[in-house]
């Protein structure tokens, strides 16, 4: 019999029924047992190159700022002239460390593989370094677009180079910003209205599901469900579902969250068959967050580049959640651009009136421009954009990546990673599969196939209809102390959970699978006993 006292929590977020667990292990805890929280995916690994490389470029630009004023406490606004041959002569007498090495490389490739002019590139990095200036131009510096592109493009498009043409980006305050910047730009250009349909690949990060239904926006969500039993992918009778007209947008995690796994090419061809033949119309948003913890990684944005709102995150791969750096990427020949032109004339009127504080030819102003107008209400646009230094964060993570030509950090990201979910695996006592579609960043694991893999199926079938998985989880955090999200938020099986494999030492996935086998085990010892 499923306790009613339960059910009040089904309605809850899982990042909120997280603070629940957390209560209650903290209060069973006492103060010297350690709490094993693996509810967020907070990265415990983090980049620090590129961060002793900021320090370095920071503290460069401050010395410069210092010497233009002598007055205590007191610089002023570096000069752009000659600072490239200033900067390298400083490299140059420092004591040689990994920071500057990087930094020497990365300056030299930057100007050779882009055509920069020195002087413009070292003064947009060393002026971002300060934070004295707004972001101007407010979308993204020039020449860190021109790196950030080249970064994009080889995550997201290793073995080919998307259409042609280029893209178009914009810094954001991670990717979180960046998925509500969307939603408020397609709603406010008349492309997205109150009743509309958007499909959504589950499972899915849960407040990709608490979005669209918002009053806000007021959307309709058409599930398209990835098959469990096929290491979730996704069935041709799912994708079929995208060629109802009524779909405005398909919107996914990719790789996915909390599944981990990246979509086939077989599925990916599917979608560009389908964009090609039937759908043209069809906006696809993908968060791309975990694109870089897998290898041979193929994105929609390779497939339907024109008809793809990407956003990505630095913050899982480089441990900069903190940071708060995204991007948005879009194709300059794209669909919305095409659906915006064809707006009626009542909808032209309204949108020129509301972007004519910017431009003498409002309905000229491009989406990309649009979303960076709309993120500071128009009237501030002026002042919008991400902040300098997370945009000179931004251009030299990418620069790391773009120089580690044997992606030496990624693959010891990726040992690590597979190290834990063995862990945790092999103490729980099942079978973990592997393969290149993992980025292993989640494991998302449904416990009503470990009970009857374990127990058999009759047990299985007394625990499903008779306890809900948050009865399980508060019971795993009161007696073993150990926090997990209940996989129903994220529209993963009922009696699903995730575990993050990102935030916790290595050795804690060994206790985790222990625990959540041993209180398995309890339920089953329980039934045992009643069924005997």
């Amino acid at each position: 019999m499923i306790n009613p006292k339960m059910k009040e929590f089904l309605s809850m977020s899982p990042f909120e029924f997280k603070n629940v667990l957390i209560k209650t292990a903290e209060d069973a805890a006492g103060e010297n047992k350690q709490i094993l929280n693996a509810g967020r995916g907070n990265p415990n690994f983090l980049n620090t190159t590129v961060r002793k490389a900021f320090c370095c470029l920071n503290m460069f630009a401050a010395e410069v700022a210092d010497k233009n004023l002598k007055t205590a406490d007191l610089g002023l606004r570096p000069q752009k002239k000659g600072i490239a041959k200033e900067f390298k002569t400083y490299l140059e007498n420092k004591k040689e460390a990994t920071e500057v090495s990087f930094l020497k490389k990365a300056i030299d490739y930057a100007e050779n593989e882009f055509s920069l002019d020195p002087d413009d590139f070292i003064f947009e990095l060393v002026d971002a370094s300060l934070g004295d200036f707004y972001p101007d131009p407010p979308r993204i510096f020039p020449n860190t677009e021109k790196v950030v592109n080249k970064y994009l493009t080889q995550v997201l498009c290793p073995e080919s180079k998307p259409a042609s043409g280029k893209f178009d980006l914009f810094a954001t305050e991670g990717a979180t910003a960046a998925m509500v910047y969307v939603f408020n730009s397609l709603k406010e250009n008349k492309i997205l209205h109150s009743g509309d349909h958007i499909a959504i690949i589950t499972p899915i990060f849960s407040p990709y599901l608490e979005i669209p239904v918002l009053k806000d926006y007021n959307l309709v969500e058409i599930d398209i469900k990835c098959d469990e039993g096929l290491d979730w992918q996704i069935t041709d009778s799912e994708i079929e579902k995208l060629k109802d007209k009524k779909i405005k947008a398909l919107f996914l995690v990719h790789p996915t969250n909390p599944t981990s796994v990246m979509l086939n090419e077989k599925t990916l061809k599917k979608i560009e068959d389908l964009v090609e033949k039937e759908r043209d119309d069809l906006i696809i948003l993908t968060d791309t967050v975990y694109a870089t913890f897998v290898d041979g990684f193929h994105s929609i944005v390779e497939v339907a580049p024109k008809n793809t709102i990407c956003v990505y995150s630095y913050s899982k791969f480089f441990g900069a959640t903190g940071w708060r750096l995204g991007i948005i990427m879009l194709h300059e020949d794209n669909v919305i651009d095409k659906l915006i032109a064809k707006l009626g004339d009542k909808d032209v009127a309204q949108l020129n009136t509301r972007y004519k504080m910017d431009s003498t030819t409002p309905q000229k102003i491009k989406f990309i421009d649009r979303l960076e107008m709309d993120s500071r209400d128009v009237a501030l646009a002026h002042t919008g954009g991400l902040s300098c230094p997370q945009q000179c964060m931004i251009c030299l993570f990418s620069l790391f990546y773009l120089l580690d030509k044997d992606l030496e950090y990624k693959h010891s990201i990726q040992k690590k990673l597979k190290k834990r979910v063995t862990h945790l695996y092999s103490n729980l006592g099942i079978k973990l599969i592997e393969g290149p579609a993992h980025t292993y960043y989640y494991a998302t694991i449904d416990f009503e196939i470990v009970a009857k893999e374990k127990y058999g199926e009759k047990f299985a079938d007394y625990l499903t209809k008779n306890v809900l998985m948050i009865e399980f989880l508060l019971k795993l955090a009161k007696e073993k102390l150990t926090i997990c999200l209940p996989g129903q938020g994220f529209a993963a099986p009922k009696w699903s959970l995730r575990v993050s494999l990102a935030n916790l030492d290595d050795d804690s996935y060994i206790a985790i699978g222990k625990n959540l086998s041993d209180v398995l085990e309890q339920y089953y010892e329980e039934w045992d006993k009643k069924n005997k």
